[in-house]
């Protein structure tokens, strides 16, 4: 990915910290005039800010919070480990959010999580994923939350592995861009992200 590609993706997903937020794009010589409440332009390899607009204000972040699950579960997990849906992992998600249906007692890969969170934004793959990396829910959130802050994100907190509505579940523009920043670095996870089409067995 060159360095624009870098630059334009965690400012994207940076910016959308608030769904429906569109960045609007003016002239060079023109303001950025930007809907979004808080955005951030990073350098991803040298943590340069390009421009900002409320880059510490801490919001929720909804669905971003996949980038972290996905960047844990490259890092922990092989892609060929077969994983066991949980009862657990089903009940924390609400049939009226995203998910792709999974039922306790079924099996898939951790690649094939990768692909539904990445691709259809699945919070019941996010959960799979999350208990085989650290057993639990909760213990998955513990996890995310001090990796963040080791990649220099000190204004965020995890609550769940999906994003799912949480008051504890915030961050900044600036952290977020930091964490997708690390997780474009990270071999093997942008295909994720990126794929068209994928079909699961």
């Amino acid at each position: 990915m060159n360095q624009w590609s870098r630059r334009l993706a965690a400012f994207f997903l940076a910016s959308l910290l608030l769904w429906g937020a569109v960045p609007v794009f003016a002239g060079a010589e023109e303001e950025l005039n930007l809907a979004s409440q808080a955005a951030v332009l990073l350098d991803a390899e040298t943590g340069a800010v390009l421009y900002q607009k409320n880059m510490h204000q801490v919001l929720y972040p909804a669905s971003i919070t996949k980038i972290m699950t996905a960047l844990l579960a490259v890092q922990n997990l092989q892609p060929e480990t077969v994983l066991t849906v949980s009862q657990t992992a089903v009940n924390a998600v609400p049939r009226t959010s995203s998910h792709i249906s999974l039922k306790a007692g079924e099996r898939l890969t951790v690649e094939q999580a990768l692909y539904a969170i990445g691709m259809e934004s699945a919070n019941d793959a996010a959960n799979v994923l999350a208990e085989a990396v650290s057993g639990s829910l909760e213990g998955f959130a513990q996890l995310m939350t001090e990796t963040a802050a080791q990649l220099g994100a000190k204004n965020t907190h995890f609550a769940n592995a999906n994003g799912l509505p949480d008051s504890s579940h915030t961050t900044t523009a600036y952290d977020m861009a930091l964490i997708t920043a690390a997780a474009w670095k990270q071999e093997g996870l942008k295909k994720y992200f990126s794929t068209v089409t994928y079909t699961l067995p």
